[in-house]
């Protein structure tokens, strides 16, 4: 089923104004804010001190050739393509993080489809979804159309089920492998697929990789590597990744996207008069993050170890707690009144602040919230204090 959405507060203002006034009944856990907590590599501040004199000067909106040659050769060794197959030209953007650069791809896709997707285009997103992709939608004028991403599809959205003249209108796709909340992970087989169906229809697909770095198991495929396998290029996929969940430099604002040469060219015009560079000083931190692993195997380590907590503290309650991808919970909680009343118990009884599902996603034509009845817990504190959180909601739950 898909529907369009008007964009409401941010979540953080909605859980804002669900606990107003109230006082937490412990020393407060924040645990709602997916920000990485994990110590910063030993060395972004030599590499910073080493850079400084940089930050007198404007960037080059298109980045360094440095910068440009470190992403695309890390998505290369860490998709499995052969070296040289990323344009490092026009096939790499710097971006202020991610979400900048999704809500700013957007706004440059529904201005290069003109009035050839109609007289209002669309904008597919999967439902628990990132509140900039409807944002991004709703600046650029286009329909936002949600679509359901429930377990019994793996908490993946199935755009393929869509009718086709809302396919046919349709100018871009977001599509987040590991998905946030749920954590789910697309294989290559799926991914092939959505690269078939938005060539098919015309529509770029856009997508979000933040966390591909973060998972237990097998690393997540990604959607380079399908573009290529399906159709030997890169055309009309474009990947999103960030410094800030692979490196916890959220505060450093460095993203990158990499994909198809002709979007990413006429996007990089547009940015030029209308979008933030990237400090030269941050791309050089950026550089010496891509070409080291050691830092991430130990953050993956890390959440190893908090994910195993939550399974010894939560088992017996959610026994499928542990996803493959992505540093939440996505918690169901509708035996114990759903999402919002257990946010608000946790709160009051035992200091410790969540987000509701339901604030992540939005209500369908037929009144119903996908994720109403969940919670969502970022596991970005440190073990102690994250088995305390778990712990105390595991007492609140009893």
């Amino acid at each position: 089923m898909s529907f369009p959405v008007s964009l409401p507060l941010s979540p953080f203002q909605r859980l804002g104004r669900l606990i107003a006034g109230v006082e937490p009944g412990r020393p407060p856990i924040d645990v709602s804010v997916g920000e990485p907590r994990h110590p910063v590599p030993d060395f972004v501040g030599p590499v910073l001190s080493a850079a400084l004199a940089d930050f007198v000067r404007y960037p080059p909106i298109k980045g360094t050739p440095a910068f440009r040659a470190a992403v695309a050769g890390w998505a290369e060794r860490r998709f499995g393509l052969a070296a040289g197959t990323i344009d490092r030209d026009d096939g790499v953007l710097p971006l202020n993080g991610s979400r900048e650069g999704l809500f700013h791809a957007t706004l440059t896709a529904v201005r290069l489809a003109g009035s050839a997707k109609g007289a209002r285009p669309a904008i597919l997103l999967p439902n628990p979804f990132y509140a900039v992709y409807a944002a991004a939608a709703e600046a650029a004028g286009a329909e936002p159309v949600l679509v359901a991403a429930n377990l019994e599809d793996g908490f993946l959205p199935r755009f393929e089920t869509l009718p086709v003249d809302l396919l046919a209108r349709t100018v871009a796709a977001f599509h987040a492998s590991p998905a946030n909340p749920q954590g789910a992970v697309a294989d290559l087989e799926r991914l092939n697929g959505l690269v078939r169906l938005a060539r098919r229809h015309g529509f770029l697909l856009f997508s979000d990789e933040c966390y591909s770095e973060i998972w237990r198991g097998r690393a997540p495929d990604g959607v380079l590597a399908a573009a290529l396998s399906v159709g030997g290029d890169l055309t009309g996929v474009v990947a999103f990744n960030s410094l800030s969940k692979r490196s916890n430099l959220a505060g450093a604002r460095c993203g990158f996207a990499i994909g198809d040469p002709a979007f990413l060219r006429s996007w990089a015009a547009l940015r030029n008069v209308t979008a933030p560079q990237v400090p030269m000083p941050i791309q050089a931190v950026a550089v010496a993050a891509l070409a080291d692993e050691a830092h991430v195997i130990e953050n993956r380590r890390l959440y190893d170890l908090k994910y195993a907590a939550a399974a010894e503290i939560l088992g017996d309650r959610f026994p499928d707690l542990v996803p493959p991808g992505g540093f939440f919970l996505w918690l169901d909680v509708s035996r114990w009144g759903g999402g919002e009343d257990v946010t608000a118990r946790l709160w009051k009884e035992a200091g410790v602040k969540v987000v509701p599902g339901g604030y992540l996603s939005a209500s369908g034509a037929d009144g119903i919230n996908p994720g109403s009845g969940f919670i969502r817990i970022a596991m970005v504190e440190s073990v102690e204090t994250s088995c305390e959180a778990l712990s105390r909601l595991s007492e609140v739950l009893s």
